[in-house]
């Protein structure tokens, strides 16, 4: 017997099963956005959004950050936003460049992003990306026009994300585009796939992530990569893989329609976000498209983070705006 249909149909306990109901999905949803924290407000009501997560890696700052200055349009919101963490230094960088700034004490990757976007409720484009994203010159507005290109293809987009030379799909790419596919296979002895995981060496061998950020000279800087790849006729490809969701734009409306970020899990959930995305694109055949006009940088996967900082340390040059 279907217990939950009879209290649903029954017309002296209908309305009491709607009630409850209602009160049980309004607790779940309330749970999306509950925290305890301080957001210092100074969002322009734009249409696009660029939430920052940070909070985890300040050597990086003055240049990740000086980019993102460089580089966003004067009238786009950026919020940058920390997990479980207050930073002094991103609050100083964030009044200086006139930014929002949202700390929570719950350490939640994917409550934050929820408070963040909620806080903003005029943004319609949402880009996001992590604290070890190094952008590039014209990021916003290519990476916008891909993903109206997209539209006007044979898919209906979820998400889309520039190459990103350091990411299981986008090595792939870089390394064809620039025929160094058999040097990556003499160097490493791994045959290049559109592949993640952690047993790839793009996410776990330093050296890999070393020659991706121009070690030995066989690629060239982020930046001259971007203005290589933006000459190029406009293309954007589907993603048949789990993509790594550093650097991504998506609608608001796609936030709504999968209720928003998950906050239920153990721990801070890094990593969840990216699978409910991922996953939601998928099953609603709204797939995650890259542009392969636009391209950032991403500095490194966790097994490769103590070696790659160093590699950072003394390597500036290929990091900094020239």
């Amino acid at each position: 017997m279907d217990i939950k249909r009879i209290l649903r149909e029954n017309m002296y306990t209908k309305n009491v099963y709607n009630k409850l109901r209602d009160k049980k999905h309004n607790y779940l949803e309330n749970r999306k956005f509950n925290y305890t924290g301080e957001f210092i407000d100074r969002k322009k009501n734009s249409k696009d959004l660029c939430i920052v997560l940070a909070g985890y890696k300040e050597f990086l700052y003055p240049v990740v950050l000086g980019r993102l200055a460089k580089f966003s349009p004067k009238n786009m919101d950026v919020c940058i936003i920390s997990s479980g963490v207050w930073s002094d230094t991103l609050d100083k960088i964030c009044k200086e460049n006139s930014w929002s700034y949202l700390s929570t004490e719950q350490n939640n990757v994917s409550l934050v992003q929820n408070i963040a976007i909620k806080n903003h409720p005029n943004a319609k484009y949402i880009y996001k990306i992590d604290e070890d994203i190094f952008l590039t010159e014209n990021y916003f507005e290519n990476l916008k026009a891909a993903y109206k290109l997209a539209k006007e293809g044979d898919f209906e987009p979820g998400v889309i994300a520039p190459l990103i030379p350091v990411n299981g799909y986008g090595h792939k790419r870089v390394l064809s585009k620039l025929k160094l596919e058999d040097v990556y296979f003499e160097k490493f002895g791994e045959i290049s796939k559109h592949m993640a995981g952690h047993d790839r060496y793009i996410e776990s061998n330093p050296e890999v992530a070393k020659f991706f950020w121009g070690k030995d000279d066989y690629i060239p800087t982020i930046d001259e990569l971007n203005g290589i790849f933006s000459a190029e006729s406009k293309k954007v490809n589907p993603c048949p893989i789990r993509f790594s969701i550093g650097a991504i734009m998506f609608e608001r409306s796609l936030w709504i329609n999968m209720g928003y970020f998950n906050v239920d899990f153990k721990g801070s959930g890094l990593g969840e976000d990216e699978v409910q995305i991922c996953s939601y694109c998928n099953l609603h055949s709204k797939p995650l498209m890259v542009s392969e006009n636009v391209l950032v940088g991403h500095l490194s996967f966790g097994p490769q983070n103590k070696e790659m900082k160093k590699f950072f340390d003394q390597n500036k040059d290929k990091f900094i705006v020239k």
